[in-house]
C-alpha cells in the first residue's frame, strides 16, 4: 500500500512538471492575438502590417503600433500562393518585410511528436513502477528466512575491548582463552586442542553478558555477529531453522568470528516440557542450531558465544560436550567491581570534586552494572534539572534512591498524625538495625513519601557477604518487624504500613524452613519442588513433596521464627525508647537523617563479638 500511494505520488509529480512545461510554452506568446486569414489580408490591405514571419503553418504579423497577431494556415500553402488566391495587392506588400523561418527541432517535438509520445512514455513508466514494486516484494518474500543478524565488523576506534568491562575478573580470564584461539589457532591445533564450539554466558540481567562477548570480538579483532533468540521465530514454520542456516553460512563466509546469540533461552527451552505441549516451530529452530554446532569442522574458528540467565530452562542436548563446552558465570559486582564500573560510566560526565565513589557503591550491594549506569545517568539528569554544571554528592544518592524506592512525592499531602506514626515507624527500624550486631548499618532514614512507601530506612552492608548464617536472617525479621512493634508499643494499635514488611519478614522465615534447613526440629532437608510451567498464562510455582502433617509443622516453624524476631525487637524498643523518641524528634523537625546525623543521637553501632 505504502508503494501504491509512493508510485501514484511520483507519476503525480511528473504530471504537474510537464504540465508546467507546457504552460510556459504556451505563455511565451506574451499578447499575441490569434486572428484570422480574412483580419490579416484586411490588414495587408489598409497598409497596417510592417512584417510578416511564415514558421510553418504559422504567419506572425507585426503591426505599426507594435502588437503582434497570429495567423495560422494550410501547411502546404504558400505566403505568396496565398496572397495571391485571396486578391492581395501587389503594391501593398512592397513595405512589408517578409521572411520565412524553419521550424526547429524542439518546436517540432513539442508540436508535433510529444503530444503522441507522452501518454506511451505515462503508461511504460507506470508499468515499470508497478513491476519493479512487484518484484521487490518478491525478493523480500524469497529473504524472509535469511539471517537478520546484526554484524560488527572490527573498528579500531569503535571496538568494545576488556578495558570497557570494569570487573568480572574471573570471567575475562576464561574469555582470554577464547581470544588467543581466534588469534592464534595454529599453536592450539599443533597440539591437538580443539577449538571450543560455544561459551554459554550465565547471570543475572544487566551483568554485562552482551558487552564481554562484544569485547572477546574486539580483543581477537574479528567480526562479530549478533542476534537475539527470539529473532529466529516467526509466525511461518520454517523461517527460524531457515534463518539459523542462513547465519551460519554467513558465519562460514567470515571466519574466523563470532557468533553471539542473546537470551537463547528464548528457542533452547527443554524440548517436551509444559502443560501446554510442544512449539514445534521453535523446537525445529533448536534443532537446526544443534545440528549446525555439529557441522562445524575443527579449523573454521567460529566460537557460537550464548547468553541467557535462565540456564535452568535450556535443553540439555545444549549443554553436552561438543556443543557449548564452556559455562562462564558472571556474578553481580561486588563492592570493589561496582567502584570500577562506576569510575568507567563517568568518563564523560563532569563530576565534582567532592564527589565520592566508594560511598556510593557502597550504598548499591546487589546492584548490576547496568543499574549503576543508570543510577549516574539519574543523577546528570538530576543535576541538569538544578542547571548545575557538575554532578555531585547529593545528586548520586538522590539518584539511587529514586532507582531503589521511586521518586519522591512531594504533592502528596499527610496529616501530621500520618507523620507522626510513620516518624515512629521508621525510627523503630533504624533503631532496632542499628543496636543488633548482625544488621546491616543504617545509612539514612526519611518519612519523605517515595514510590509507594510512606517513609523508608537505608540499610547498605558494611561488606559484602556470600554466605548468611541463621542470626542474620532472625536478625532482619526483627529489623523487619520492628515497625510493627513500635506501632503497637506507642500507639496501642497497628496500621496497614507495615504489610510489605510482614510479607517480606514471612517470606524470609519461609526460606529458612523450606530452602535453607535451619529449622531445629524439622531438620536439615528442603521442602517443595519450585518448578516453571506455565500453562494458560499462570505460573504454577512449587510441587508438594510432602504430607499435610508435615506442612503443619512447617507453619508451625514459620511463625516460631516470626515470634523470635518479634521479641527480639521488643526488647530493643523498650530498652531504647529515649533513643526512640530522640530519633522521633530529630525526623518530625527534619524529615530526613543520614547516618552521621544518626549515630550522634544513638552512638556507634555495636560490633560483632
Amino acid at each position: 500500500m505504502k508503494n501504491l500511494i509512493k508510485n501514484f505520488l511520483l507519476f503525480l509529480g511528473i504530471f504537474l512538471i510537464i504540465a508546467a512545461v507546457f504552460s510556459a510554452f504556451a505563455g511565451n506568446s506574451g499578447d499575441v492575438k490569434t486572428v484570422g486569414i480574412e483580419t490579416l489580408i484586411n490588414r495587408v490591405n489598409q497598409e497596417e502590417v510592417t512584417e510578416l514571419v511564415v514558421s510553418g503553418n504559422k504567419i506572425t504579423a507585426t503591426l505599426k503600433d507594435g502588437k503582434k497577431e497570429i495567423i495560422s494556415k494550410e501547411p502546404s500553402e504558400s505566403l505568396s500562393t496565398l496572397f495571391s488566391n485571396l486578391g492581395v495587392d501587389k503594391n501593398k506588400l512592397t513595405n512589408v518585410k517578409i521572411s520565412v523561418k524553419d521550424a526547429s527541432g524542439w518546436d517540432y517535438f513539442l508540436i508535433n511528436i510529444l503530444p503522441f509520445l507522452l501518454p506511451f512514455l505515462l503508461v511504460g513508466g507506470f508499468i515499470f513502477f508497478m513491476m519493479r514494486g512487484v518484484q521487490g516484494s518478491n525478493s523480500r518474500a524469497m529473504s524472509f528466512g535469511q539471517s537478520t543478524a546484526k554484524d560488527f565488523k572490527p573498528d579500531e576506534k569503535n571496538r568494545a575491548t576488556f578495558k570497557d568491562v570494569a570487573g568480572a575478573k574471573e570471567a575475562k580470564e576464561e574469555l582470554k582463552e577464547i581470544v588467543e584461539f581466534l588469534r592464534f589457532p595454529k599453536k592450539f591445533h599443533d597440539l591437538g586442542a580443539k577449538i571450543p564450539r560455544g561459551v554459554l554466558l550465565l547471570g543475572a540481567p544487566g551483568t554485562g553478558k552482551t558487552l564481554l562477548a562484544r569485547s572477546v570480538a574486539g580483543e581477537a579483532k574479528v567480526p562479530f555477529f549478533h542476534m537475539s533468540g527470539s529473532e529466529f521465530v516467526e509466525m511461518f514454520v520454517g523461517v527460524g531453522a531457515s534463518r539459523v542456516r542462513s547465519l551460519f553460512e554467513k558465519a562460514k563466509k567470515n571466519a574466523p568470528c563470532i557468533v553471539f546469540i542473546d537470551e537463547i533461552d528464548a528457542v533452547g527451552r527443554r524440548r517436551g516440557s509444559g502443560l501446554g505441549g510442544s512449539h514445534d516451530e521453535r523446537e525445529q529452530t533448536l534443532n537446526q542450531i544443534l545440528v549446525e554446532m555439529d557441522g562445524f569442522e575443527a579449523t573454521q574458528n567460529i566460537i557460537v558465544i550464548a547468553a541467557t540467565n535462565r540456564p535452568d530452562v535450556l535443553d540439555p542436548a545444549l549443554l553436552r560436550p561438543g556443543r557449548f563446552d564452556r559455562r562462564v558465570t558472571i556474578d553481580l559486582p561486588d563492592l570493589k567491581d561496582r567502584e570500577e564500573i562506576l569510575n568507567v560510566h563517568i568518563k564523560n560526565k563532569p563530576m565534582s570534586t567532592g564527589v565520592d565513589l566508594k560511598k556510593i557503591a557502597e550504598r548499591t550491594s546487589g546492584f548490576s552494572g547496568a543499574e549503576l549506569a543508570n543510577i549516574l545517568n539519574e543523577a546528570a539528569i538530576l543535576a541538569a534539572r538544578e542547571n548545575k554544571k557538575e554532578i555531585f554528592n547529593e545528586d548520586l544518592f538522590e539518584a539511587i534512591e529514586k532507582v531503589m524506592i521511586g521518586p519522591e512525592r512531594k504533592s502528596r499531602v499527610i496529616t501530621d498524625k500520618e507523620k507522626k506514626i510513620t516518624a515512629y515507624h521508621e525510627a523503630g527500624h533504624a533503631l532496632v538495625a542499628h543496636f543488633i550486631p548482625e544488621a546491616d548499618p543504617v545509612h539514612k532514614i526519611s518519612i519523605i513519601s517515595r514510590g509507594s512507601a510512606g517513609g523508608y530506612t537505608l540499610k547498605a552492608p558494611s561488606e559484602d557477604r556470600h554466605m548468611h548464617a541463621k542470626s542474620e536472617f532472625i536478625s532482619e525479621i526483627a529489623v523487619l518487624l520492628a515497625g510493627h512493634m513500635v506501632e503497637k508499643e506507642i500507639f496501642s494499635e497497628v496500621t496497614t504500613g507495615a504489610t510489605s514488611d510482614l510479607r517480606r519478614a514471612t517470606s524470609l522465615a519461609r526460606s529458612l524452613v523450606t530452602d535453607y534447613g535451619m529449622s531445629d526440629h524439622l531438620g536439615p532437608r528442603t521442602y517443595g519442588q519450585k518448578e516453571e510451567m506455565i500453562f494458560l498464562g499462570r505460573e504454577i510455582h512449587e510441587q508438594r513433596d510432602y504430607s499435610e502433617k508435615v506442612a503443619e509443622k512447617i507453619d508451625e516453624e514459620i511463625s516460631g521464627f516470626i515470634r523470635q524476631g518479634e521479641a527480639i525487637a521488643a526488647v530493643i524498643i523498650r530498652d531504647k525508647k529515649k533513643e526512640l523518641e530522640a530519633i522521633v524528634a530529630a525526623l518530625m523537625e527534619k524529615e530526613t537523617l543520614e547516618k552521621t546525623e544518626f549515630e550522634s543521637i544513638v552512638g556507634p553501632k555495636p560490633v560483632v563479638a
